[in-house]
């Protein structure tokens, strides 16, 4: 009987991941890392690193007591702090808007708890979690990520760093399911957590408490030099805003680009975030055809036509067949191919 590893939250998906693994006959455990330590910031209710995450724990173990699985939990918070946090802060001083989610899942959830499990002498073949992702095995020997059956449910996005040797361990048993499936299956087999809902983000409270930054007075300046108000810290900023800007003008202005030197917030009229293209780095590409490609700069954003992936190295430009708006230095871009997660990197410009 295969052993399987199951990344436990606390939440439907992962609790589902475990029956569906059980109920196709492999031998679970539930594990589960401590990231959070109240001692550090204030946190929020909400997010996977926050206040929220004791009990998410409590929930993990009763799942796995339910499910007559054995639980371990693991202190990764050490570790989380100098590989997420610490990435999360400098990436934000130096203007860009980071993705937590995307190096979390490659160095942490499916690097550094495994790891933390085979270290504490657990036996186990794969590593599963309840992401909605699936792994086609290509003709050309290479492993792929392959959108979930829910498109609207679809994790892909923040899965593209998974090495080959990570997909080669790992299992997705909720890829070929919808969110309503897997909510049906936990109110009929777990009764009490059907309805609870999905975490909405790495953190849910303000930015600041993880930055630790006063508030540093500057100006948002119009892209013709005039100044039309201030702020508290470009920070607090992210390319392509809109709302909450707090200035008066005839239309409505965008966030178009932060000067971390200067602490200045620049804004210009919508056609300024509209662009066919973006640069990005730490860039890998391997499609299987000559089939048309698909990308995306935001993991809400549905999938876009691109016109072409011109690579130098490990960097590449990407040109989209329409105007995208807002690309987000800091931020991913994946490129898809009938499906299939073909390639992505880190967005260095526009």
């Amino acid at each position: 009987m295969k052993k399987v590893i199951v990344g436990m939250s606390g939440g439907v998906d992962s609790s589902v991941a475990a029956l569906a693994l059980m109920e196709a006959g492999y031998d679970v455990t539930g594990v589960s890392m401590t990231i959070y330590k109240g001692e550090d910031m204030p946190g929020a209710s909400k997010g996977c690193y926050g206040r929220e995450a004791t009990e998410d724990k409590q929930n993990a173990a009763e799942i796995c007591q339910k499910l007559g699985i054995p639980f371990y939990v693991f202190d990764c918070s050490e570790e989380y702090k100098h590989t997420v946090l610490k990435y999360f802060k400098d990436e934000y001083l130096s203007g860009r808007t980071p993705n937590p989610c995307v190096r979390c899942n490659l160095l942490m959830k499916f690097g550094l708890l495994p790891k933390k499990a085979e270290e504490a002498g657990l036996d186990f073949d794969y590593f599963a979690t309840g992401h909605y992702a699936q792994i086609f095995s290509a003709d050309n020997g290479r492993l792929y990520l392959k959108q979930a059956e829910d498109k609207a449910k679809d994790q892909t996005y923040f899965l593209f760093r998974l090495s080959q040797e990570q997909l080669a361990k790992t299992l997705f048993p909720l890829g070929g399911k919808t969110k309503a499936e897997v909510r049906e299956l936990a109110r009929k087999s777990l009764g009490i957590i059907g309805d609870k809902p999905d975490s909405q983000d790495f953190y849910g409270g303000d930015y600041n408490d993880i930055l630790g930054l006063p508030a540093q007075k500057g100006q948002i300046v119009h892209a013709n030099g005039k100044v039309l108000g201030s702020h508290n810290g470009f920070w607090n900023y992210t390319l392509g805003q809109r709302k909450g800007l707090g200035i008066a003008y005839p239309v409505p202005l965008y966030v178009v680009a932060l000067d971390a030197e200067n602490n200045l917030v620049l804004v210009d009229e919508e056609s300024s975030v509209l662009t066919y293209e973006c640069y990005a780095e730490d860039f890998s590409f391997y499609p299987l055809s000559d089939a048309s490609l698909q990308g995306k700069i935001r993991s809400s954003q549905t999938l876009q036509e691109v016109a072409d992936v011109v690579l130098n190295g490990t960097e590449a430009l990407v040109r989209f067949a329409n105007p995208v708006k807002a690309v987000t230095p800091g931020q991913s871009v994946a490129i898809y191919q009938d499906s299939l997660l073909v390639g992505g990197g880190t967005i260095k410009k526009k």
